[in-house]
């Protein structure tokens, strides 16, 4: 009895899908990545283990000082949508959120969301900073580089803090004021205020 199980259970395996698309609707094989500088950092199709059914993988990507990188995109959307106490730990909240968001940008848009979320993020990293250089009391800016990680860490940061605050005391819900931030940024278009 117990091999019939097994059989049916290797039957069963036979019939999955074997294309993984986000939510079940949205495939990673169309999204490029047009900046070159931010394939490595935007973890979208490079290896198979970046390509989710769902943003909630359960890793440990702060145990090492790197490994971020290696977060699926989607997934660091929504952990950067946690914030702010009353939203710490609600990863359910935010994966909704964003499902809710893909939603909207395909209805707006008819694109691939995933493209328009690389997109925008490319679009939205800060290209140059300012660094303090000081001696003796004195102190000047000096221009400087940002590196490619921290272009994405502040794009999702800038993306995410601006949905929170044109969400906050509105008619409109965070997932219409995430998917405008999103289309406006991957159009390289200001926000409405």
């Amino acid at each position: 009895f117990f091999i019939v199980l097994l059989n049916r259970g290797l039957g069963m395996a036979e019939n999955a899908p074997t294309e993984v698309k986000l939510f079940g609707k949205w495939t990673y094989d169309d999204v490029e990545i047009a900046d070159i500088t931010l394939v490595d950092y935007i973890a979208v199709k490079q290896k198979a283990k970046y390509e989710t059914f769902v943003p909630h993988s359960a890793a440990r990507y702060n145990k090492q000082r790197f490994r971020k990188a290696q977060c699926p995109i989607v997934e660091r959307l929504v952990n950067s949508l946690m914030k702010h106490g009353r939203n710490n730990g609600k990863k359910l909240m935010a994966i909704n959120i964003v499902k809710h968001t893909l939603e909207i940008i395909h209805l707006l848009t008819d694109r691939n969301p995933i493209q328009v979320l690389v997109e925008a993020i490319a679009n939205s990293g800060p290209r140059e900073d300012s660094t303090r250089i000081g001696s003796a009391g004195t102190v000047r800016r000096q221009a400087v580089d940002v590196s490619p990680l921290r272009r994405v860490n502040y794009a999702l940061f800038l993306l995410t803090t601006g949905a929170r605050e044109a969400s906050f005391r509105n008619i409109k819900t965070i997932s219409e004021c995430l998917a405008d931030e999103l289309i406006n940024a991957s159009r390289n278009l200001p926000t409405p205020t």
